[in-house]
């Protein structure tokens, strides 16, 4: 058996009843999972292509690789050409088996962030290798390592790492054979900064040489329930995952490939979910503010790093008592014992109702 941590989210289960409780009804703010409608336009082309009674492509169909590959350039300043983009069904299973799909094993560290998505710990232990959690690289020393993951925005902080900063990390990790994958699920969702890819010419000197970029339909488009994404970048890369993936029959469903390319194409329903999730952020932050709560970073992402000083737990605790759901931030490491995550993913309704509550 493989050693893994206890699924977080369990441990929520008896303050998330005690928010339950409240007389109005819970307002859950623990888990950025999309509430609103996924767009017509992506459910009829799910429809169109519902008759599909053969094995769909491990690659994806061109279609849809040539709508990630026009996204990323019109929308990110990425050119990569449509043959290096791979589907993935949905981000997470990505990032939990990269370190197995690219050969990391015991004895092997995979870096990440302190504060970080736990799934990425998971991966390491998956694979047999050492989870690694540090903000500075250097406290590797000359270590060699096979992995290093990088997550801009951050979830769980909403921190956006400066061009600059990707830049040495990307000289670092090739001066050492390590594979830069980047975690980019938030990357339309940025608010007072602008995100960048790890695969912009700014960061990469032009060259996708040992990058990768892990990009996420669920947020962009609420199609989380789709299981819908994309990695992209070194071509030497993609197609070694491309081979691992068809033996281990890592398909993405025929009819979620047409809905992604159509989700892929249109820029226009994803503007209309970022300013929803901009009116529910303009909301939210000001009245826990106003309640005492001191916001850090946030500044991009789908969250909001919040403290009122306190531990972690106590903070959750408090905010259920008002009905009110959040995720204590240890679940992200030890280095969030004293925040809390605040997702601004519910409904207008539910975010109106927080807000009432905090005052």
């Amino acid at each position: 058996m493989i050693d893994l941590p206890d699924f977080p989210w369990d441990r929520l289960t008896p303050l998330k009843e005690l928010a339950g409780s409240h007389p109005e009804g819970i307002v859950d703010l623990s888990v950025g999972t999309p509430v609103d409608p996924v767009p017509a336009l992506v459910r009829q082309a799910l429809a169109d292509a519902s008759d599909s009674p053969g094995y769909p492509l491990t690659h994806g169909t061109e279609r849809l690789r040539a709508a990630a590959a026009g996204w990323l350039r019109r929308r990110h300043g990425v050119t990569v050409d449509q043959a290096d983009v791979l589907p993935l069904i949905g981000s997470k299973e990505l990032v939990a088996w990269l370190p197995t799909l690219l050969g990391v094993g015991p004895g092997q560290r995979v870096v990440f962030p302190e504060l970080a998505y736990p799934t990425y710990d998971v991966g390491a232990r998956l694979a047999g290798a050492e989870p690694y959690a540090t903000d500075g690289l250097l406290s590797l020393g000359p270590e060699r390592v096979p992995l290093v993951w990088v997550n801009s925005p951050s979830n769980p902080t909403g921190k956006v790492l400066p061009t600059e900063h990707l830049r040495k990390v990307v000289a670092w990790a090739r001066e050492r054979g390590a594979v830069i994958a980047s975690d980019e699920c938030y990357i339309e969702l940025g608010w007072e900064e602008r995100p960048v890819s790890i695969l912009h010419p700014d960061v990469c000197g032009g060259s996708h040489e040992g990058l990768l970029a892990v990009h996420s339909l669920s947020k962009r488009s609420n199609l989380a329930g789709y299981r819908a994404g994309f990695v992209t970048g070194d071509p030497a890369l993609v197609r070694r995952l491309l081979e691992v993936r068809k033996h281990a029959g890592m398909i993405v469903p025929g009819p979620v490939q047409a809905a992604a390319a159509a989700a892929l194409d249109d820029d226009g329903h994803a503007d209309e979910q970022r300013a929803r999730y901009a009116a529910r952020r303009a909301a939210l932050r000001p009245a826990l503010e106003a309640a005492g709560w001191k916001i850090d970073h946030s500044v991009a992402g789908l969250y909001l790093w919040a403290s009122n000083g306190a531990d972690c737990w106590s903070q959750v605790r408090e905010l259920a008592e008002k009905g009110i759901l959040a995720a204590p931030g240890d679940f992200y490491g030890p280095a969030g014992a004293s925040h809390v995550r605040i997702a601004v993913t519910a409904t207008d309704e539910r975010i109106s109702a927080a807000v009432r509550r905090l005052q």
